[in-house]
C-alpha cells in the first residue's frame, strides 16, 4: 500500500526507524494535495512553514532526539481552529484573509507531540452544518463519488484522510460533526468526552456539548492521538480524565469480545436507509458468529430533538456572542441559527437538560448489562453535494432540517464517548458507519471494538483513487 495510505501509526513507525524521513513522509501527503485537492476541495490553506517544520524533526532525529509519540505525521486542522501564521477563517467571508497570531490549545499539542500541521481542512461556517460547504471556499466533494457529500461540519478533514493527504484529522464535534464525515467518507471517527482534549480559545469556555476530537484511518490511531492530546489544562474549564497507554490501553480492552452487547437499528426513532442497516446488521451477525452476545434492543432516544435543537442554538449564541451586532452579515445558515438561538426560552433550555438527564440514565442502566451499544452513524447515505440535507429519510420528509443527523446528536447528549467505524459499501458503493457508545470515560473501549471490526470489515479505498491508478488494496 502507498506510504500516504497507511495508518499513521505505522507511518511514524517507519520514520523513527529511518526507513521514511519527516520531509518524504510530507512531500508524499503535499503529492496527494496537488493531486486530489482540486476535485475534493478538502485542504483550503497549506502551511508554508511545513516543510521547515519537517526539516526541523528530521534534524531533532539525527540528533538522538524524540520529538514525540505523533512524530513527523502531517495533520489537518479543521479551519474553525486557530493556527498561528495560518490562515484561518471560520469558513466565514467575514474572516476570509485573518490569520491569527496564537496557536489554539489542540494545536500546540500537535506540534509538541512531534506532528507537521500540514493546512487547514474546510469546514461550514463556523461549523454549522452537516454538509461541508461556505462562501469562502464553495463545498467539499466526497472521494468515494464527487457528486455527493462528505458530511460535515468536519467533511474536509474526513475528505483529506481518504485521500491521504494528511495522517490525521483534527476536528469538532457538536451534533456528528466528526462522526458523520467518518461515516461518509470511510475513516474512523470519535467524538470523546467533553474537556478529555480541551478547546481553547472558545466563546463558550464552559461548554460540554461541543467537543474537540480526532480521524483517522485506524482506530489505533485515534488512540494514540488521544494518548497525546489529552490532558487537563489551566485555560480550559472543561476537564476529563487523562487518557493514558495510547494504543496500549485500546489493546488491553480485547476481552470485550467476551463480553455483551447491545445493537439498536434506530436510536432517534427517525428511520434508517435500507441500506445503511442492512450493513450494520451485517456486522451484528459477524459478531455472532464470533460468539459474541448481541442482543437486539429497544431504544428510543427521539425525545432528544427538541432537546438538542435548543442547546445547540443557545451553544452557537454563546460562542458568536461578541459578534450578534453582525447578525445578518453572517451567512444565510448560521444567520438563521443565531435568530433561532435568540428565540430560545428559558423554559426550553430547562426542559432540554431534563431531557438530557433522562438520556444519560438510559444510557448508564444499559451499561449495567451491556459493554457497549452499537447503532447506525447516519440515516442516510452520503447525498447530492448541493443539498444542504436531504429530504427525506427512510422515504419519509423529514420534520426538521436536523431529522437525518438525529442519530448522531441524541448520542451527543448523554455525553458518552462514542467512536464511527466504517463497516462496509452501500448499494451504491458509498461507505456506512457503525456507531459505538461506551460507558463513561472509556474511549479506548469504544476503541478497541471498532480496531476488531475494522480488521474484519475493511472497505479499500475512494474510486478517486483507484481512477488515478493507485493501490486500491484494503
Amino acid at each position: 500500500m502507498d506510504l500516504v495510505l497507511l495508518p499513521a501509526h505505522e507511518q511514524t513507525r517507519l520514520v523513527r526507524v529511518g526507513e521514511v524521513s519527516a520531509a518524504e513522509l510530507l512531500d508524499a501527503c503535499m503529492a496527494q494535495v496537488e493531486r486530489h485537492n482540486e476535485a475534493v476541495n478538502a485542504v483550503v490553506t497549506l502551511n508554508e512553514r511545513a516543510h521547515d517544520d519537517a526539516r526541523a524533526i528530521d534534524e531533532a532525529l539525527a540528533r538522538g532526539e524524540d520529538p514525540g509519540p505523533l512524530l513527523a505525521l502531517p495533520v489537518g486542522v479543521k479551519d474553525v481552529t486557530d493556527t498561528a501564521g495560518i490562515r484561518t477563517t471560520y469558513g466565514s467571508k467575514l474572516y476570509a484573509d485573518h490569520v491569527p497570531e496564537e496557536d489554539a490549545l489542540v494545536v500546540r499539542r500537535f506540534r509538541d507531540a512531534g506532528a507537521v500541521i500540514l493546512g487547514k481542512t474546510n469546514t461550514p461556517e463556523f461549523a454549522a452544518g452537516a454538509n461541508t460547504s461556505n462562501e469562502v471556499f464553495g463545498a467539499t466533494r466526497n472521494p468515494w463519488n464527487l457528486e455527493r457529500s462528505a458530511g460535515g461540519s468536519t467533511g474536509g478533514g474526513a475528505a483529506a484522510l481518504a485521500t491521504g493527504m494528511i495522517s490525521l484529522a483534527h476536528g469538532t464535534d457538536l451534533g456528528g460533526s466528526l462522526r458523520i464525515p467518518a461515516s461518509f467518507c470511510g475513516v474512523v471517527g470519535l467524538r470523546p468526552t467533553a474537556g478529555l482534549i480541551p478547546t481553547y480559545p472558545a466563546g463558550y469556555l464552559w461548554d460540554d456539548l461541543h467537543v474537540t476530537g480526532i480521524m483517522a484511518r485506524a482506530s489505533a490511531d485515534v488512540a494514540l492521538s488521544l494518548h497525546a492530546l489529552s490532558g487537563p489544562s489551566p485555560l480550559s474549564p472543561m476537564t476529563s480524565p487523562l487518557q493514558r497507554g495510547g494504543i496500549q490501553s485500546m489493546l488491553a480492552e480485547a476481552d470485550l469480545f467476551q463480553r455483551r452487547f447491545a445493537y439498536c437499528p434506530d436510536v432517534a426513532g427517525s428511520g434508517i436507509d435500507t441500506s445503511v442497516e442492512s450493513r450494520c446488521r451485517e456486522v451484528v451477525e459477524m459478531l455472532r458468529e464470533w460468539d459474541v452476545d448481541v442482543d437486539e434492543i429497544e431504544l428510543d432516544l427521539g425525545y432528544c430533538r427538541d432537546a438538542f435543537l435548543a442547546l445547540r442554538a443557545y451553544g452557537l449564541v454563546a460562542h458568536l456572542f461578541d459578534g450578534l451586532d453582525r447578525i445578518d452579515d453572517y451567512g444565510p445558515n448560521l444567520s438563521a441559527n443565531l435568530k433561532a438561538g435568540l428565540a430560545v426560552t428559558m423554559r426550553e433550555l430547562g426542559a432540554a437538560e431534563a431531557a438530557r438527564r433522562r438520556a444519560r440514565q438510559e444510557m448508564l442502566a444499559l451499561f449495567e448489562r451491556y459493554a457497549v451499544i452499537l447503532t447506525p452513524c447516519t440515516a442516510v447515505s452520503p447525498f447530492p453535494v448541493e443539498q444542504n440535507y436531504p429530504e427525506a429519510v427512510a422515504g419519509r420528509p423529514m420534520e426538521t432540517y436536523v431529522d437525518w443527523i438525529a442519530p448522531t446528536f441524541v448520542l451527543s447528549l448523554p455525553g458518552l464517548p462514542v467512536a464511527s467505524v466504517p463497516v462496509g459499501l452501500d448499494d451504491e458503493g458509498l461507505p456506512v458507519g457503525l456507531q459505538i457508545v461506551a460507558p463513561p470515560f472509556r474511549e479506548t473501549r469504544a476503541l478497541a471494538i471498532a480496531g476488531g471490526i475494522e480488521a474484519e470489515r475493511s472497505i479499500g479505498t475512494p474510486a478517486l483513487l483507484a481512477l488515478d491508478g493507485e493501490d486500491p488494496t484494503p
